[in-house]
């Protein structure tokens, strides 16, 4: 069917039932795209319809180089998306009637530069998938509306955000590669023995708590590294940068309050992931195995070994294979970084001010006060190097309370007015000339790391008569009869990855993942194997529903999949286990 079929379906069916728009699913050639109209809702009220529109790759004109690997594909895709969301700005009218009527939208990033469903490019095709709220009168069709949507400002939209000549060539060469260098950065960090690396002339500081774009007006201080730890890296596009390297061990953040530690902190938590020109952090890369760690009081904890922190609790309560239903901070501090290093970070990010005081030090006075066989923990204090001796795991820690660290730490670095100092020979020389008489606690030893197998049981995606999993808004995730609260979960950073994380455990149970046998690892390593082969697309439950549509003139290539959503971004393994760890059915056999 072409787009003049469209427009007579439209105008037949103006005036009538709502539901009448259900007539109009199918495929439609117009001169310079294909739309797919893949959904389409039920009443204007509902969950916007979805539709796709592809451009031949010989006409789009984008240039083979710009999406020759993941990092650069995943950059125009991402660039594709906002360009597509701006025109929208630009051009589409908005509100037609009732509902959601006559509204378009496309799933677009903030600040960082994330693998999405919203756009996709091969050598075959551009695509982008969006939705649309078909216009209504109460419950009856806007036809005309619709064919102003579709016919009107929907080629205008594809004209300005699908093809290369139509857009600042420039702009997209620049994002494409800003996305390379910085997966190249992160990519050279274990072979250069560091953790993280900011380069010279970053700016840290973010408009407000919720406001993530650069501070842009006021005393704005851009990084520069100290000598003691300036590196030079070679980046493929950008060619050589200077910047301050964290090295791998115990590195201490210190500093008075308001000099930048925690924006220090923030930046490396989000250097995990690529960011778009212009944020100030471009060239803030971190592991990308880095988890930020805190307390989460009242969360549940199911047979986790907290034993090289938790010992000796009241009443014999097992701490290697330790529950909760309502953990207190320094248990629920253990729990996560336990699980944290099961699914394999080896760097973690801590501030203290988010973190359970006794989970962290025990002072000498306490000591004095407290015995050692009635207090239960073991403080990180006394594990952080056994941490990284045993496990390889790296700590970057903000202190600005206790000078106790200073004895464990390999590197501190204090911040002053945003810039960094090291101090760490002064830092030794303090503990060195002090006469403490703090005993170290817990033993020599962090021990093994102990894999847990999940149990399908424990993870029922049914509500009344059927499945429902969602994500309710960017921390709750609705799994059946259960929530999992992801609130204290900070590199959870869209809603998207919430709403994928959701759907990609749905899909394990689907296929069997959760057998019994697998380990948590093993299982994850397999969710992001078929999402890695087959994309974000593969988990969708519509997509395995066989949901394909009818269309005679289109090969079964470009119908496959039937409806494809456009609204999944890439969640990290830590991110989906943290998931499973706060859902309270969640059941593990060890």
């Amino acid at each position: 069917m072409d787009s003049a079929s469209l427009q007579q379906k439209l105008m037949q069916i103006d005036g009538r039932g709502y539901k009448t728009y259900g007539q109009i699913r199918g495929a439609y050639r117009f001169p310079r795209f294909m739309l797919f109209v893949d959904y389409v809702q039920g009443d204007p009220f509902a969950t916007p319809s979805r539709l796709r529109v592809r451009v031949a790759q010989a006409d789009a004109g984008f240039d083979a180089r710009l999406f020759e690997n993941q990092a650069r594909r995943v950059a125009l895709e991402d660039f594709i998306a906002r360009a597509f969301s701006a025109a929208i700005g630009r051009i589409v009218q908005g509100n037609r009637g009732t509902g959601k009527s006559g509204l378009m939208g496309v799933d677009r990033g903030g600040q960082e530069i994330l693998e999405r469903t919203a756009a996709l490019v091969t050598d075959r095709f551009v695509e982008v998938r969006f939705v649309a709220g078909l216009p209504a009168d109460g419950r009856r069709c806007l036809g005309r509306g619709a064919v102003a949507m579709l016919l009107d400002e929907l080629p205008r939209l594809v004209d300005a955000s699908l093809f290369l000549e139509a857009l600042d060539s420039g702009a997209v060469y620049g994002h494409v590669e800003a996305a390379e260098d910085q997966e190249c950065l992160r990519g050279q960090l274990q072979e250069k023995h560091l953790v993280a690396f900011l380069a010279d002339g970053s700016i840290l500081p973010r408009e407000s708590g919720i406001r993530d774009r650069p501070l842009a007006a006021g005393n704005v201080v851009s990084f520069q590294s100290p000598p003691e730890l300036r590196f030079e890296l070679q980046l493929p596009n950008r060619g050589r940068v200077r910047g301050m390297g964290i090295p791998e061990g115990v590195s201490l953040i210190v500093g008075g309050g308001y000099h930048g530690k925690s924006t220090l902190l923030s930046a490396l938590e989000r250097g995990v992931y690529s960011h778009i020109p212009g944020d100030g952090r471009e060239l803030v890369a971190c592991r990308d195995d880095a988890v930020k760690i805190r307390a989460e009081d009242g969360r549940r904890v199911e047979k986790v070994d907290t034993s090289p922190f938790i010992n000796n609790l009241p009443f014999g309560t097992d701490t290697v294979s330790f529950c909760t239903e309502n953990a207190s901070g320094s248990t629920s501090q253990a729990a996560n970084i336990a699980e944290a290093l099961e699914v394999g970070s080896r760097l973690l990010l801590v501030d203290e001010d988010t973190s359970a005081t006794n989970f962290m030090i025990r002072d000498e006075l306490m000591q004095q006060l407290i015995a050692r066989e009635k207090e239960p923990i073991t403080p990180f204090i006394d594990q952080v190097r056994n941490l990284y001796r045993e496990h390889g795991v790296s700590t970057v820690l903000v202190m600005g309370g206790s000078g106790e660290y200073f004895e464990v730490a390999d590197t501190v670095i204090a911040m002053e007015n945003y810039q960094p100092r090291v101090v760490t020979g002064r830092a030794r020389e303090i503990a060195a000339a002090r006469k403490s008489t703090r005993r170290r606690e817990g033993g020599g030893r962090f021990g093994p790391l102990r894999p847990r197998v999940p149990l399908a049981r424990g993870l029922n995606p049914r509500r009344g008569r059927k499945d429902k999993v969602a994500a309710k808004g960017l921390r709750t995730i609705l799994f059946g009869r259960e929530m999992a609260d992801l609130a204290c979960v900070e590199q959870l950073i869209d809603r998207s990855q919430t709403r994928a994380i959701g759907d990609m455990v749905w899909y394990g149970l689907r296929q069997g993942y959760f057998d019994g046998e697998s380990t948590l690892t093993r299982v994850l390593d397999r969710l992001l194997a078929d999402v890695g082969a087959g994309g974000l697309d593969v988990i969708s439950p519509h997509r395995q529903g066989g949901e394909d549509f009818e269309c005679t003139d289109l090969t079964g290539d470009d119908l496959a999949g039937g409806p494809h959503p456009g609204d999944y971004a890439l969640p990290r393994r830590f991110e989906l286990a943290a998931m499973l760890n706060r859902l309270r059915s969640f059941t593990v056999r060890l």
